[in-house]
């Protein structure tokens, strides 16, 4: 297993991921306990030390079947991370009995690493807002050990992450994105890296695969890719490119199976960056798989100053395409849903007036009405 260094301790590069786990009947709320019981033990034995769960995960069961199966373990052997769940606002006042309830349910007396979780548009005026003393609450847990280190996950746009980063920057010791070399630049992933690098804050990253997306590719781009190395599995593909970030410490993979983790395993026990030449075909890969599934909108505003409703349309188009492209990927977009509850509702999708005077000016000649009635379909 490949370990990176974070402070005074040694990271497993693969982290476990616990909202994936093996379920009974397809029921995401019966967790399959004695399969998830297996799948820590050969983690554990193959020298994997990070589980990250999460109060919302598999119904609110996966902090307790996670607990239960790293409590068989002596505790200094493994890293324990779960999240304040502030992606549902009224969570917002009840962060001493959340708090409280996690350590219980988990059946520990500290978190290893403790997250804000998902600072995204819906949440960031009450995460930042002082009247609920979430992070006075939990800088107090800190102080007293009860968490050992604290940081977050976001979701949410670059203007977001620089919000949070502006007020709490300073108490963050570690920050959780979704990083793969699609979002690299589909999701500015580049640009997040960099502005944390100023904050002297390391990534963990989250759906390093995009939810299977990066899985599978078409015959000629894994042809493109068996030339290059071929004996690396395809999602290999995708681990390899975090692994030439330095910034990166942890890779969290959500894992289903037994199969699935031992591959990973596999995959982490040799460290293998790509080259300069696998690098840049990866990126043109990126590019197609971006480009067959999207708007084209390159953001040049004319159409906003053609809209008697006055939307956002580039950013519109930016969350439509996020949207779409993760469905088509067989996940359950909610990065866009998020997004959009931010906005009053005369300036979302369904607030298009259907006028086509944007269509008029755009250079690309997007249908852009079409695009929102779309969008106001399925958000």
């Amino acid at each position: 297993m490949q370990y990176r260094n974070f402070k005074d301790m040694k990271l497993s590069m693969l982290g476990f991921g616990a909202m994936r786990l093996p379920v009974i009947d397809g029921d995401d709320a019966k967790i399959d306990a004695e399969k998830t019981m297996r799948m820590v033990d050969y983690a554990m034995k193959h020298g994997v030390n990070y589980y990250d769960t999460a109060w919302g995960y598999h119904g609110g069961h996966s902090e307790e079947v996670m607990g239960q199966a790293l409590r068989r373990f002596p505790r200094d052997k493994y890293f324990l991370a779960t999240k304040f769940p502030g992606y549902d606002l009224a969570n917002m006042p009840k962060v001493q009995e959340i708090f409280e309830k996690q350590l219980e349910k988990t059946g520990h007396d500290y978190f290893d690493f403790y997250l804000f979780h998902n600072v995204c548009e819906m949440n960031i005026e009450q995460y930042l807002d002082p009247r609920y003393g979430i992070m006075d609450y939990l800088r107090k847990q800190r102080d007293c050990g009860r968490i050992r280190h604290l940081g977050f996950s976001c979701h949410g746009e670059l203007p977001v992450l620089k919000r949070f980063l502006e007020a709490y920057g300073d108490e963050m010791e570690f920050c959780q994105l979704q990083l793969n070399y699609l979002d690299w630049e589909f999701q500015h992933g580049r640009e997040k890296v960099e502005l944390l690098k100023k904050y002297n804050i390391p990534v963990w990253v989250m759906e390093p695969l995009r939810g299977g997306k990066l899985a599978h590719l078409n015959d000629d781009q894994e042809s493109r890719l068996k030339e290059l190395r071929p004996q690396e599995e395809i999602p290999a593909w995708a681990f390899r490119f975090l692994q030439g970030l330095p910034e990166v410490r942890v890779v969290l993979s959500g894992m289903t199976d037994e199969s699935q983790l031992k591959a990973n395993i596999e995959t982490f026990e040799q460290d293998l960056p790509l080259n300069g030449e696998e690098l840049q075909t990866l990126m043109q890969i990126a590019e197609q798989l971006a480009d067959e599934q999207t708007v084209p909108c390159t953001a040049c505003h004319y159409c906003v100053d053609h809209c008697p409703a006055g939307l956002d349309i580039p950013r519109l188009i930016s969350l439509y395409n996020e949207h779409t492209l993760t469905t088509k990927s067989g996940q359950a977009g909610f990065i866009a849903p998020m997004a959009l509850a931010a906005f009053p509702e005369d300036k979302r999708p369904s607030a298009c007036l259907h006028c086509r005077s944007c269509e008029k000016v755009c250079p690309q000649q997007i249908k852009i009405s079409e695009v929102m009635g779309d969008f106001a379909n399925i958000v």
